[in-house]
């Protein structure tokens, strides 16, 4: 009996090594103040009942903020009808069976309408060194490398497009520093000019950028992962501006003849 009495407290404490640095519950920017059950429902939001579909990875999915996330906020305030389809650690460029593309093609979600789709530029792709590949000089998805994270994003578009008819946008994370991102966010503003679709970028946003270090240290649990604090009081607010925009242009009635829709953002520095 002593002997399983060890056994359970040293997989006890594998356990929490492992999981407080991942969810760190007690970072300022994650008390109570700023969970969901503070954030105040916005009954008149332009967002209200729109469907939207996140694709993501650790960000997405509020990994160091105890789950939640940006879209979690967007629901809970906006009255967003949402899908969260994160998995940590997974990559725009098809590399593993929980790729950001295979996730994308077996999911379920392909059967219900999408008022738009939400592409979270992943920064595992800079992290994992990922090959960061080229935009293709062709629409048809058979030409894409998608071992690359070109070619994952420009797949990811054409599912995406081809699926739901609904505008395609992409979501940067602020600066941090890390070349390899900077590069992948350049890449996607490329092949977001190519298809004509939106990108949130937060990553060249002067305003973002502009944050006192104070807030910032409330903001974020790193440089990749905001807490609660950062998604509600930072990150949300501008993610939301864009996205009213975006379904409130001309987008939202359909797609231009090209397949894509909106337009990128092209500050680049």
């Amino acid at each position: 009996m002593i002997w399983l009495l060890c056994l359970l407290a040293g997989a006890a404490a594998v356990g929490a090594a492992v999981w407080l640095p991942l969810h760190r519950p007690f970072l300022r920017g994650n008390r109570a103040p700023y969970s969901l059950r503070h954030v105040r429902q916005n009954p008149a939001s332009p967002l209200r009942g729109k469907r939207i579909f996140f694709l993501g990875s650790s960000v997405t999915q509020g990994m160091t903020s105890r789950g939640q996330s940006f879209v979690d906020v967007l629901e809970r305030a906006d009255g967003c009808r949402v899908i969260k389809a994160a998995v940590l650690a997974s990559t725009l460029a098809d590399r593993g069976p929980h790729s950001y593309l295979k996730r994308l093609r077996r999911h379920p979600a392909a059967s219900q309408p999408m008022d738009c789709f939400v592409c979270q530029l992943s920064t595992n792709d800079a992290t994992f060194r990922s090959r960061l590949g080229t935009v293709s000089d062709s629409f048809d998805p058979a030409a894409f490398d998608t071992r690359t994270a070109a070619g994952g994003m420009e797949a990811i578009i054409a599912y995406a497009r081809e699926t739901w008819h609904c505008p395609v946008v992409f979501l940067t994370g602020t600066r941090y520093d890390n070349p390899r991102y900077h590069k992948l966010v350049n890449l996607c503003l490329d092949i977001a000019e190519k298809w004509q679709a939106d990108v949130i970028d937060l990553w060249h946003d002067s305003t973002m950028n502009a944050v006192d270090p104070a807030d910032y240290r409330l903001y974020m649990a790193d440089g990749v992962h905001p807490t609660r604090a950062g998604y509600l009081l930072w990150w949300t607010p501008a993610i939301r501006r864009r996205l009213c925009r975006i379904l409130a242009g001309p987008a939202a009635g359909g797609l231009p003849h090209l397949p894509g829709a909106g337009a990128a953002a092209d500050s680049r520095m």
